[in-house]
């Protein structure tokens, strides 16, 4: 007998028991006596019943809170992205009763952190996306969801010792190895290239860079030993004119530097310093699909940007909580977004949104 054509009436006759302890046992709902449980249960097992999750769901008439705690980031950003899709994946289970809340943490501050984390424990949540901070304070607030049985979802950084529910992002180490060799595509006649970086009080933005420019270090050091890899950094914080002033110092003093990459979505700052001035025999390669990166893209500043799906990222983190919560199914531990190379050629063709 197909479950779709099987009604709860159907299983009680089955049972021998009413329609009102089927529903019940379906819903998990107490005062079902032992031997009731029993008859239920074993009518359910020689039909193959298989409950419209769906529909229990809807019915059930439960509200669920989830939060997503993000680093404060300015407009045009890939964590705006990130709570774009986020905020469509929960509109589209509105009649499910998902309430998605945001929560911002400063980037680099411990202190800010742990306040928002504790926030977040204070307001009950029946699951967490989250983007890693300091090892030490995210491992502490991913044992106090564990403890409180809260499923959690980490963003932007894989790290399996916290026993996620889910992991959404790229394989940094891979992403940045593939950045280098479709760098070196274009310069592998270069003597030296400029590594650009935005650091704070000597640390970069997250891991996934960090696992980035080892991935890309390892190409290099495979493949181009000879190469000069220089670093420079454009603090964050800092005004446009500043940053036009670190990179005319830069360039002026490195003048057969051609080529350039950054592991973070900031590729404009370089870009719009090359558009502004003129230097057409510089190319950069970066991160992230936002407005002012595609903008330099279609200019020929920027030669390659290397999508991240933020979009997709997302939506997809409360589709997974949704189905493991609420539909009570099981998600893929990790989720590997595809590591796209985008360019002027193609890069009107990318899809930003997500449906599912």
């Amino acid at each position: 007998m197909a479950s779709d054509k099987i009604r709860i009436k159907d299983i009680a006759a089955r049972a021998g028991v009413s329609v009102g302890t089927v529903d019940r046992v379906l819903h998990n709902r107490p005062n079902v006596s032992k031997e009731s449980l029993e008859k239920v249960n074993k009518a359910l097992e020689e039909v193959d019943y298989q409950p419209n999750m769906y529909a229990s769901a809807l019915a059930y008439n439960k509200s669920y809170t989830f939060i997503c705690l993000i680093p404060r980031h300015e407009s045009e950003a890939y964590w705006e992205e990130i709570e774009q899709g986020a905020q469509a994946a929960t509109e589209r289970r509105r009649d499910f009763g998902i309430r998605l809340k945001i929560l911002y943490y400063e980037r680099f501050n411990t202190p800010s952190f742990t306040r928002i984390a504790a926030d977040c424990l204070k307001q009950q949540p029946d699951g967490v996306i989250m983007v890693p901070a300091q090892l030490d304070v995210t491992t502490r607030f991913a044992q106090q969801l564990q403890d409180a049985g809260v499923p959690f979802i980490l963003l932007d950084s894989y790290l399996p010792d916290l026993k996620p529910l889910s992991f959404y992002g790229q394989d940094s180490f891979q992403s940045g190895y593939f950045a280098a060799r479709m760098l070196m595509l274009l310069a592998f006649r270069e003597k030296e290239i400029m590594l650009m970086k935005q650091l704070k009080n000597g640390h970069i933005g997250s891991k996934q860079q960090s696992n980035r420019e080892t991935g890309f270090r390892h190409y290099m050091h495979d493949h181009y030993p000879h190469i000069v890899i220089t670093e420079l950094d454009l603090p964050l914080d800092k005004r446009h004119e500043d940053y036009d002033s670190i990179l005319e110092d830069f360039f002026t003093t490195h003048p057969y530097v051609h080529h350039c990459i950054t592991f973070n979505s900031k590729a404009h700052l370089v870009g719009d310093f090359l558009l502004r001035t003129n230097r057409r025999n510089i190319q950069i390669m970066g991160y992230d699909m936002v407005p002012k990166n595609e903008e330099c893209v279609r200019q020929g500043s920027i030669s390659f940007l290397i999508a991240q799906h933020a979009y997709r990222q997302g939506y997809s983190c409360v589709e997974s909580l949704f189905e493991a919560i609420v539909l009570k199914k099981e998600v893929n531990p990790v989720n590997y977004m595809p590591i796209e190379l985008l360019t002027k050629e193609n890069v009107g063709f990318y899809r930003r949104t997500y449906n599912g």
